[in-house]
């Protein structure tokens, strides 16, 4: 399957000054996948080597830094020449050899004319003890569950998302039905590329449901992997609290809903282990909407969201068809699952992080991104209502700024905002 992140790959082959690449992502998420797909693509052979279920990969390092050594014996283990500037050598799992981060040091060092890119799992990186990050020696990328044009891509869909890659706003408008559509399965199987591979190969809500709680099932067993027991617990807590903290009308995280009487000090933790994991998406709300918008940030309050929202489809046990028809009954539901795609769209796929504003006269902005030098206010509407009361006074106070709101309705650009269809989320602030 097509993955956007390729071309970013393929920046990173060519460019000058190159480090050895840490790809990050959520567990699940395509790493290894994408890393040799890339290495079969653009190189002459790959040398692999899964540092988790490898005991000659795990003492690897352990001995010394010697990269002659070293380069000799990833070449054994793995039957292949080691040749500069035609192999990728791909270490998977680094953060379970030991010294496996350290030793990216010495491959910038030592033997920068190799092409070394690692996976591993945000939370094995963030939780590895007793080892330094190599900071400033290594090119980081991440990746996130497939969004909605790669989606369409692994339907066979490439026109459609050429369409909307080229902002042809009136061939989108032709082909309305055909977005939505596909849009609605997007809300159900979600981004996760074995739910997205199971859809497209058995077009079976039940066998791709499965696919989603085994996921599930893998990140519960995550949580008690890496913390004391109690700990865990807490972050379990929190994690499941999700969908209610999601449907609630004020989607602010409120601690109240994971345990009654809790109190930010009892759950900072799990959520902060939630977010190294890159489980949870956070967007913090901002006192004013002013460049640099992290200056104006309330770390106090927040809003969490779900990496997936097919995963959160899962969770919430909401039955495929409620998700695959629009008029249904569910729509407090269908908002928190909209806000949730919009949000996972965003952070894919741009280079700021997301906020929102609120205030005490009950003005709520669901999404404040910074693109370039611009202060972008979103608004996001489930189905074709276009009362937009919150974003109009928004922006009529805050002169200078052009509001989004991102709906069911087609594309139209009016003085003060513009709406774009939702199912152009995804490639709306995309270079390429």
């Amino acid at each position: 399957m097509h993955r956007n992140i390729i071309e970013q790959l393929k920046v990173w082959k060519n460019k000058k000054g190159r480090k050895p690449l840490v790809l990050a992502g959520a567990r699940q998420v395509g790493k290894t996948y994408i890393l040799k797909h890339f290495g079969e693509q653009e190189f002459a052979n790959v040398a692999y080597i899964n540092c988790d279920n490898n005991e000659l990969a795990r003492n690897l390092f352990s001995e010394d830094y010697d990269m002659r050594r070293i380069l000799l014996a990833i070449g054994a283990i793995t039957g292949q020449s080691i040749e500069a500037g035609k192999t990728l050598i791909i270490l998977d799992e680094i953060q379970e050899a030991p010294r496996g981060l350290s030793v990216l040091k010495y491959f910038y060092e030592n033997a920068p004319q190799y092409h070394v890119a690692v996976a591993g799992s945000l939370l094995g990186i963030a939780m590895h003890r007793g080892e330094s990050f190599p900071v400033g020696k290594v090119d980081v990328l991440h990746i996130y569950p497939m969004t909605f044009d790669e989606f369409l891509l692994a339907k066979g869909k490439k026109q459609m998302v050429d369409i909307l890659r080229a902002k042809d706003w009136a061939t989108v408008k032709l082909l309305k039905n055909e977005y939505v559509k596909s849009l609605r399965e997007y809300y159900f199987v979600g981004g996760m590329p074995e739910a997205v591979a199971e859809f497209v190969s058995s077009n079976d809500a039940r066998k791709v449901r499965t696919v989603q709680n085994n996921i599930l099932f893998t990140y519960r067993q995550d949580m008690s992997k890496h913390v004391s027991a109690s700990e865990a617990n807490r972050i379990g807590m929190v994690w499941q609290s999700m969908p209610s903290q999601l449907v609630k009308e004020n989607k602010k995280f409120i601690y109240g809903v994971v345990r009654p009487g809790a109190r930010a000090k009892d759950f900072e933790a799990a959520i902060q282990w939630l977010l190294d994991a890159g489980l949870v998406y956070k967007a913090e709300r901002i006192s004013q909407p002013k460049i640099p918008l992290k200056f104006y940030a309330d770390i106090s309050a927040f809003k969490l969201f779900l990496l997936d929202c097919g995963l959160l489809g899962a969770m919430s046990e909401t039955p495929a068809e409620r998700l695959l028809i629009a008029d249904n009954g569910m729509e407090e539901a269908k908002g928190a699952f909209t806000e949730n795609y919009v949000m996972s769209q965003l952070t894919a796929t741009c280079e700021s992080s997301v906020f929102y504003y609120s205030n005490d006269a009950k003005l709520e902005i669901d999404f404040i991104i910074q693109h370039g030098s611009d202060i972008v206010p979103i608004e996001v509407k489930a189905e074709e209502n276009l009362r937009s009361k919150s974003l109009a006074c928004f922006v009529a106070a805050n002169k200078g700024l052009h509001g989004l709101r991102f709906s069911m309705s087609d594309y139209r650009n009016q003085d003060w905002m513009t709406n774009v269809p939702l199912y152009a989320a995804s490639i709306l602030f995309r270079d390429n």
